[in-house]
């Protein structure tokens, strides 16, 4: 949903202990503290996960320093912002042990939190299920509400639901909001208005269930009922923020009303910030989707007046809206902006750039960028290789196709199968009547962990279109766990006239 400005762990060290050492009481150091010197410092110049925050929590101890929980705290919300969970789970499994703090519900919610990030949910549940009775309030229950729905463990996240309201902590909109998030992420979006309803009759909405109402009426491209809960954001004076507006410019952009979606902008231009910085990403891809090239070029140019510094998710929207424009003269020159300025080295970017030619058919140019950016030591992703594989197919380069397809799956420990670039290239194949390399997809996607049936029937249309005859394939569907339908059938039955086509056993 929300874009994130993710800086690099040294970045964000830095930022972090230049706020925490402001905000450090006078003389709370204790003695022998040099200039400037605390305990969140040294916390949060950590950085490598390997390191023990509790070797430096002992360390500031034995110098005779004190430890206040407040500091803690705040050092731990510092760096659960920058994702280092690590180091904040060991500071509160050392407040824990510290018989002098006295821990909070709230404490415990973020210790279960970030034991479930770091070790995983049986041991939230475990940590849950060992917390002081005292503990297990609505704020706890939360934290393990979020685990399941995190992990997409739909019936505990309803369990936990459905205890919250025997036990009567369904005083807030936040559960409500996770479950509401689950279902979206499953696709589950006829459950949004229920748990709407079921969220009145316990409480009132807040702005994170107005967006998230806002988010389904988008998914279902209604701009009736995303006005209808924009009026009752009103009534229930919810605050609208830049991703409300967002959301709204969105619905009515698609929708062809331009005019509101205009509107929608300008309301969500006002509440862009440094703060709230995602929203200017979000502002570039709307303006690029009216075909607005004024505003585009206006809000990139605010930009750079506001910001120091460009994070890679800001370079890539406005890449992607250059070539929507057909610009790929300034596109370049922004790329090498990037390529200059960061240090990240994200193929999410350059392959902005690759897309675009691929997808006008300038693949020699494509080959081209790709042989600059791999001197410039970015390495090619599972995403960039697809991108090869379709510009390929497009130019009936079969032998590419396969190239680039196995580096493609090289990238991954696990692929998740993407059906429309299986069957494209099979229908690809088939038609060649190239049973060597249809036997050679074959293989590949079997060891990627995907065979269908389908598949199988299109090497299959290969080997009639070759008019030979194929060997084994109930043996092998067998092996590979697919099983015959009609048309399989009615193929073997077509290919059996035919000379035996030796391929097919060499490849089993």
């Amino acid at each position: 949903m929300l874009a994130r400005r993710l800086a690099s762990p040294f970045a964000a060290a830095a930022a972090a202990a230049r706020l925490l050492s402001t905000a450090a009481p006078a003389g709370g150091g204790g003695r022998g503290a040099g200039r400037g010197e605390t305990l969140g410092k040294r916390l949060l110049q950590l950085i490598y996960p390997k390191r023990s925050a509790v070797v430096v929590l002992r360390r500031w101890a034995e110098e005779g320093r004190s430890v206040q929980k407040y500091q803690l705290n705040r050092v731990v919300r510092e760096l659960r912002k920058y994702r280092r969970y690590k180091h904040a789970l060991e500071i509160c499994e050392w407040m824990r042990t510290q018989p002098e703090m006295r821990l909070l519900p709230g404490d415990h919610a973020v210790h279960l939190d970030l034991v479930a990030k770091v070790r995983g949910l049986a041991s939230a549940e475990k940590f849950f299920e060992d917390m002081p009775e005292r503990a297990k309030a609505p704020s706890t229950c939360n934290a393990l509400l979020h685990a399941y729905v995190q992990h997409g463990v739909r019936e505990k996240a309803e369990a936990m639901l459905a205890e919250m309201a025997r036990a009567g902590y369904l005083t807030c909109a936040l559960p409500f909001n996770h479950m509401m998030s689950m279902y979206m992420a499953s696709g589950e979006l006829e459950r949004v208005p229920e748990m709407i309803k079921q969220l009145r009759r316990y409480t009132v909405p807040d702005l994170v269930t107005y967006n998230i109402w806002l988010t389904y009426c988008s998914k279902k491209s209604n701009v009736k009922s995303a006005e209808k809960v924009f009026d009752l954001m009103k009534d229930d004076r919810v605050v609208p923020d830049w991703m409300t507006f967002s959301l709204l410019a969105s619905i009515y952009i698609n929708a062809g009303l331009h005019v509101k979606g205009r509107d929608a902008l300008v309301e969500m231009e006002k509440r862009a910030s440094k703060k709230e910085r995602a929203a200017y990403s979000s502002l570039l891809t709307l303006y690029a989707s009216l075909s607005d090239r004024g505003n585009l070029d206006r809000v990139w140019n605010k930009m750079k007046q506001t910001f120091r510094k460009f994070c890679d998710t800001e370079y890539k929207c406005m890449l992607t809206s250059l070539t929507r424009f057909d610009d790929i003269a300034e596109a370049m020159d922004i790329y090498r902006e990037w390529e200059s300025a960061s240090g990240t080295r994200d193929s999410r970017i350059p392959n902005t750039i690759l897309s675009y030619y691929i997808k006008k058919g300038m693949i020699e140019k494509a080959e081209s960028f790709l042989s600059h950016i791999v001197e410039k030591r970015v390495k090619p992703s599972y995403s960039t290789w697809e991108l090869f594989v379709w510009g390929y197919l497009g130019n009936n380069r079969t032998d590419k196709v396969l190239e680039c397809l196995k580096k493609a799956l090289s990238c991954l420990e696990k692929w998740e199968p993407n059906q429309q670039l299986a069957t494209s290239i099979f229908s690809h194949v088939e038609k060649t009547g190239d049973i060597e390399v249809a036997e050679k997809l074959l293989v590949m996607f079997r060891d990627a962990g995907y065979v269908t049936t389908e598949m199988y029937n299109s090497i299959l249309r290969a080997y009639v279109k070759a008019e030979l005859m194929p060997l084994i394939v109930e043996e092998r569907m067998e092996q590979d766990k697919v099983v015959m339908d009609e048309e399989t059938r009615r193929l073997l039955k077509l290919t059996s006239k035919y000379p035996i086509g030796e391929v097919s056993t060499l490849m089993s």
